[in-house]
């Protein structure tokens, strides 16, 4: 579904990735994990057409996306909801469902989906008419996530989405990624700082320090590691 071949990429000049590959497939969940500053967003935005490419290749069900704008990888089924400014706060629930789709255009199932998508999550449904500034922080990450489902896409890019929220709030969204995973059989790439809450959703991991992949395997495995041998092999 995915695939990332040796990649190197950053901002500007600076190079921030450093010779990663990795493969995601259909319906599995990969955790992105790693200390602050590992480069773990940056790989994120290198996927999305964000950061710059300075080698490597990366790949969606084959076909090369390497160095495509956003709006292109969009449409060919990537969909991103990063950890800031991921919602429009002044547009009610049902409008940031409405932006999400709108690549779309005029597909007949938008409405349909948008129901299916509050059946997801009834904790925005009960919301739907309220702007999304009034949402607690748990609500308003489900609607970063669900808005982010509103274009249909094969691979999800989910970049610290428990970040700030309390811990229950925080089990209840990764719950629902796993629940996503399965009921819509896509391929998420999570980045999260909560390697416990992480794990228990992923199938695999791949641990991120300085820009390299230090080490990957199935989530089973890394769960009874301690995090400071899992980041730096202590």
């Amino acid at each position: 579904m995915l695939k990332i071949s040796e990649l190197y990429s950053g901002y500007g000049k600076m190079r921030v990735i450093q010779g990663v590959s990795l493969e995601l497939s259909k319906g599995e969940i990969l955790a992105i994990l790693g200390p602050n500053g590992a480069g773990k967003t940056t790989l994120l935005n290198s996927v999305f057409g964000i950061a710059t490419i300075h080698s490597g290749d990366i790949y969606l069900d084959g076909t090369k996306i390497t160095g495509k704008k956003p709006s292109e990888i969009v449409k060919l089924g990537v969909s991103y909801s990063p950890q800031l400014d991921n919602v429009f706060p002044n547009l009610t629930v049902e409008e940031n469902l409405y932006v999400g789709a709108f690549i779309r255009g005029r597909d007949p199932k938008i409405k349909e989906d948008i129901e299916n998508i509050f059946e997801l999550f009834p904790e925005i449904k009960r919301r739907r008419h309220q702007k999304a500034k009034t949402l607690s922080g748990g609500e308003r990450q489900m609607l970063a996530v669900a808005r982010a489902l509103m274009t249909n896409p094969k691979v999800l890019l989910l970049d610290e989405p428990t970040a700030g929220l309390s811990p229950k709030a925080g089990i209840t969204l990764m719950r629902k990624v796993r629940e996503i995973k399965e009921t819509m059989n896509i391929a998420v790439l999570v980045v999260e700082q909560n390697v416990a809450r992480a794990l228990e959703v992923a199938d695999k991991a791949s641990v991120l320090v300085g820009g390299r992949i230090l080490r990957e395997g199935s989530a089973e495995e890394f769960r009874h590691i301690e995090i400071e041998k899992l980041f730096f092999g202590k």
